[in-house]
């Protein structure tokens, strides 16, 4: 073939694909471009939830389920870093003095009058809809490796839907879509899913209020996906900032803690 057939054909592929190239960089859509996004808004969609340094939150969970009474239960939570927690209960008054110990992804149950600690699972079930580690643990950014689906508008904002994906089978789920609000990277919706793809349940972020310093959902609605009519309402309050020690955070210390008010 001529030379003057090939070349034709040659610069209109190359127009294609600075045509291509052109569009890309002008809507700002780029692999590497939508990972620092993701992973910058997933980060601070969790500083929303709660803050980095040392703190301590009460929640008060209401769960209900058809045909059964509702269960009601309070927790004191102590967490520093998103590595650190503990988690205390309060009521009823017959499960008080037991608490929870998360140290990295390890979490152990304290128990009054039983000499050692036991060892849980972060997706173990606590309470109604909630599993331990949803108080445990709420680190989506250390915990997942967060992908850009798409955008959505819901009720007039625009929202960003990333896919976060378990970093390992440690974690309290192994996948969540999770929508958060581009205008102030406020969660407003996540869903959880099982390892098989399975919906678990879904999560409703709600009542922004001034809470710790800052705005944050101060109440959590979570549904089960595979039972109507299950769901949890966990309402935050008594927020504030604490000093907490990495000695805190030890076996050793447990009992010492259990037994303040």
């Amino acid at each position: 073939m001529s030379l003057k057939f090939c070349l034709p054909r040659a610069l209109a592929r190359f127009a294609s694909l600075a045509l291509t190239a052109s569009a890309l960089v002008g809507s700002g859509i780029s692999h590497a471009d939508d990972t620092d996004l993701a992973r910058s808004v997933v980060a601070k969609a969790d500083e929303v939830r709660f803050p980095r340094d040392g703190f301590q939150v009460v929640i008060d969970i209401n769960s209900n389920s058809p045909g059964e009474q509702a269960e009601e239960r309070k927790y004191r939570i102590l967490s520093k870093g998103n590595e650190n927690t503990i988690v205390q209960t309060l009521e009823p008054a017959s499960d008080k003095g037991q608490a929870m110990l998360m140290r990295g992804r390890d979490l152990w149950v304290f128990m009054p009058n039983v000499s050692q600690p036991v060892r849980l699972s972060l997706a173990q079930r606590l309470t109604g809809q909630v599993a331990n580690g949803d108080l445990a643990r709420a680190n989506f950014a250390g915990d997942y490796e967060p992908k850009l689906l798409r955008t959505d508008t819901i009720d007039g904002e625009k929202m960003y839907v990333f896919e976060l994906t378990a970093v390992d089978r440690g974690v309290t789920y192994a996948k969540v879509l999770y929508w958060v609000r581009q205008a102030n990277n406020w969660p407003h919706r996540a869903e959880f899913y099982s390892l098989s793809d399975r919906l678990l349940k879904v999560c409703r972020y709600e009542k922004f209020q001034t809470l710790g310093g800052r705005v944050r959902p101060t109440q959590l609605i979570m549904e089960d996906a595979l039972k109507k009519g299950d769901v949890s309402v966990l309402r935050y309050t008594q927020m504030g900032p604490k000093d907490l020690p990495d000695r805190v955070f030890t076996k050793q210390y447990m009992d010492k803690l259990n037994r303040v008010d």
